[in-house]
């Protein structure tokens, strides 16, 4: 392979590596206009879109111990990468997809692990990261907030009890 090649496809290895996941794409079609405004999109998500050659994702997706992309690296690809949240960056696809008809989600790694296309558009429909982890403090403090009120309760029942107890004494008992 020429020195060149091998730089593209080092630098690429190094992108792979830094991103927890990896969407592939067909991208036949769009225009320029579309092209510029996926990325724009893509980018207030913390993810970048990048065209690349088929058979330089392949050598650096094996040069990194991705699994085998087989299939899914045919035709105009473009792939998708980020250090962030992989649900923003397909719930962008999938909205742009419907907006323009294109990209078409051809697959994605996540992990290491290879995921269809079903898969990554169930991704895009899941919350938002923040929304998620709102509902997880939610559910781990729900129990914590039951056992502080049933803690709490002994005590209270007692204070409302004299506190009856001391409304409902005639007053020539107190002087």
């Amino acid at each position: 392979m020429r020195p060149e090649k091998t730089t593209i496809v080092e630098d690429l290895s190094a992108r792979l590596n830094r991103s927890p996941f990896l969407i592939i794409t067909e991208y036949t079609g769009m225009s320029v206009f579309q092209f510029y405004e996926l990325r724009t999109r893509l980018a207030s998500a913390g993810a970048q879109c990048k065209v690349v050659k088929n058979t330089f994702l392949r050598k650096a997706a094996s040069e990194i111990g991705y699994p085998d992309l087989g299939a899914s690296l045919n035709g105009q690809t473009a792939i998708v990468m980020g250090e962030n949240d992989v649900c923003a960056a397909a719930k962008i696809l999938k909205g742009f997809g419907a907006e323009f008809q294109r990209p078409s989600i051809k697959a994605g790694v996540l992990d290491k692990a290879i995921l269809s296309k079903e898969q990554v558009q169930a991704l895009a429909d899941l919350p938002a990261k923040n929304v998620l982890q709102a509902q997880l403090l939610g559910v781990l403090k729900s129990p914590l907030q039951k056992l502080a009120v049933l803690l709490n309760e002994p005590g209270a029942s007692l204070a409302r009890l004299l506190k009856r107890k001391i409304e409902h004494q005639p007053e020539a008992a107190t002087s």
